[in-house]
C-alpha cells in the first residue's frame, strides 16, 4: 500500500490535466490546478475505522494527500484542532447548537501551517530549492518556518502594514524578507517578477495546486469530529479563500468514498469585511467572479484580498450548497471578538471573530435557523493582532479608598 493515492492535476475550467509528479503552476488557461485521487483505491483500502486509529494530525488522511513517500513528510504534526461548544455565545445571539473549529491551536498560530505543511512537503518532494509568495502575514510565516524546517529557501513579500508578530516570524526563521507599500495585489506583482526572472516556485495563493490540499483536511476533520455526520453551516473568513474551496474539496471526496451520509451538503458562507467585500458583492450580483475590490482596507488583515484567483471557486462553492456570501463592519468584528472571549474564555483572531458577527446577522434575518447547527472557523490566535483592540483598563480609584 502506497502512502498517498494521488492520481493527477485537473483544471476545473477547461478539464485539462497535469502530472502531478512535475512542478505544475497554473493551467494554461490561467486556472488554478485541483489534486485528483484514486478514489475507487481508497475505498477499497481505507475505512473510517483505520483512520481513527492513526496519529492525531492531518497526516492521518495521507491517502489523500499528494505526498507520495513519507520521507518528503515536513511536519509539526498540525491539523485535529480543538471542535468545540459554545453554550454562553449560543445562547446569547439566538444560536443554541454554535460550535467553534479553533485553528488557533496549531503550529505558527494560524490555519496556515495546513496549507504550508502539505505545499512545502510537495515542494520538497519535487526538488524545488527556493519558493516565493505575496502574503498578508500569517502564510508567510507559516511557509517561511516549514521551509527551514525542510531546507528550502524561502523570499517572502507583504505589506508593509502586515502585522508586526507574522513578520518576525519571517524574519527568525532565517526566510528573505521584502516589504511593500501597498496590499498583498502589490505583493503578488513583485513576486511575479522574482518568479520570472528567478526561476523561483509560485508558491502564491492556488497558483501551486498544494497547499488547498492541506487547508482541505479542515473538512475531514470537521467530518470526522461530528461523527461522520455534517452541520448545516459553516461559516468561513474569506480572503484567498483556499480554506473554503477546500471544505467543499473535502466533503466532496467524502461523498464519494461513502463516509458521510448526508446528500445534502451544508451551506457555506463566505464571510469578509465591509472594507473588502468582492466576493459579497459578485454574490449579491448572481456573478461567477467578482471585481478587483479598490481601496480595500479591514482590520482583520487576513482577508484584505482585493481580487481572489479562485473567486469563481469560492462562488460555485456558495452557489452548489444554497449558502451565501455576507460582510461584516468593524465595529461588529471587535465587538465580536470580545464577546467570544468574554462569553467563551477565547482570544480569537480578527478574521475568526468576522465569522461570528456573521453568524449573528445571519440569524437576525431568519437565514439562520434556531435549530441549526452551526460552525464557525476560527483562522489564528487573537494573540498574533496584538494592534487590532484596545486595552480596558480600570481606575485603581477604588482600591485607593479603602486603602485609607
Amino acid at each position: 500500500m502506497t502512502y498517498s493515492l494521488v492520481s493527477h492535476l485537473t483544471c476545473p475550467k477547461c478539464s485539462e490535466t497535469y502530472d502531478v509528479d512535475t512542478i505544475q503552476q497554473l493551467c494554461v488557461c490561467g486556472s488554478p490546478l485541483l489534486v485528483e485521487y484514486k478514489l475507487d483505491e481508497v475505498k477499497k483500502h481505507v475505512t473510517k475505522e483505520m483512520i481513527a486509529e492513526r496519529e492525531q494530525s492531518l497526516w492521518r488522511y495521507h491517502e489523500l494527500l499528494p505526498i507520495r513517500k513519507i520521507e518528503n513528510k515536513v511536519s509539526f504534526e498540525e491539523g485535529m484542532t480543538p471542535f468545540l461548544f459554545l453554550p454562553r455565545l449560543g445562547e446569547e445571539i439566538g444560536i443554541p447548537n454554535l460550535y467553534i473549529k479553533d485553528e488557533g491551536m496549531v503550529p505558527t498560530g494560524s490555519f496556515k501551517a495546513r496549507g504550508a505543511a502539505v505545499g512545502v512537503s510537495k515542494a520538497k518532494e519535487l526538488g524545488v530549492q527556493n519558493l516565493a509568495m505575496p502574503t498578508n502575514g500569517n502564510a508567510g510565516a507559516a511557509w517561511s518556518l516549514y521551509a527551514a524546517k525542510a531546507g528550502l529557501e524561502a523570499h517572502i513579500v507583504m505589506p508593509v502594514d502586515a502585522p508586526e508578530m507574522t513578520r518576525k516570524e519571517v524574519s527568525i526563521s532565517g526566510a528573505h524578507l521584502y516589504l511593500v507599500n501597498g496590499l498583498i495585489s502589490d505583493a503578488g506583482k513583485i513576486v511575479g517578477d522574482l518568479v520570472k526572472e528567478r526561476g523561483y516556485y509560485d508558491a502564491s495563493t492556488l497558483k501551486e495546486p498544494y497547499r488547498i490540499e492541506g487547508k482541505k483536511t479542515m473538512g475531514y476533520e470537521i467530518a470526522e469530529q461530528l461523527n461522520w455526520e455534517l452541520p448545516d453551516v459553516i461559516l468561513y473568513p474569506t480572503g484567498g479563500g483556499v480554506g473554503l474551496i477546500g471544505i467543499y474539496k473535502a466533503f466532496l471526496e467524502l461523498q464519494k468514498l461513502g463516509w458521510i451520509k448526508e446528500e445534502k451538503l451544508p451551506k457555506l458562507v463566505a464571510v469578509q469585511a465591509e472594507g473588502c467585500a468582492p466576493i459579497v458583492k459578485a454574490f449579491d450580483e448572481g456573478k461567477t467572479e467578482s471585481e478587483f475590490w479598490e481601496n480595500s482596507t479591514t482590520l482583520a488583515f487576513g482577508i484584505n484580498v482585493p481580487k481572489a484567483i479562485g473567486d469563481f471557486l469560492v462562488l460555485d462553492a456558495i452557489y452548489q450548497t444554497n449558502g451565501c456570501a455576507i460582510a461584516v463592519s468593524e465595529e461588529e468584528i471587535r465587538a465580536s471578538q470580545r464577546e467570544v472571549a468574554r462569553l467563551e474564555g477565547q482570544f480569537i483572531c480578527p478574521e475568526g471573530a468576522a465569522t461570528f458577527a456573521a453568524a449573528e446577522t445571519l440569524k437576525k434575518h431568519g437565514w439562520i435557523k434556531e435549530e441549526e447547527q452551526v460552525v464557525c472557523l476560527n483562522t489564528g490566535l487573537g494573540i498574533k493582532y496584538p494592534e487590532a483592540f484596545e486595552v480596558d483598563v480600570k481606575t485603581m480609584e477604588p482600591f485607593e479608598r479603602i486603602k485609607s
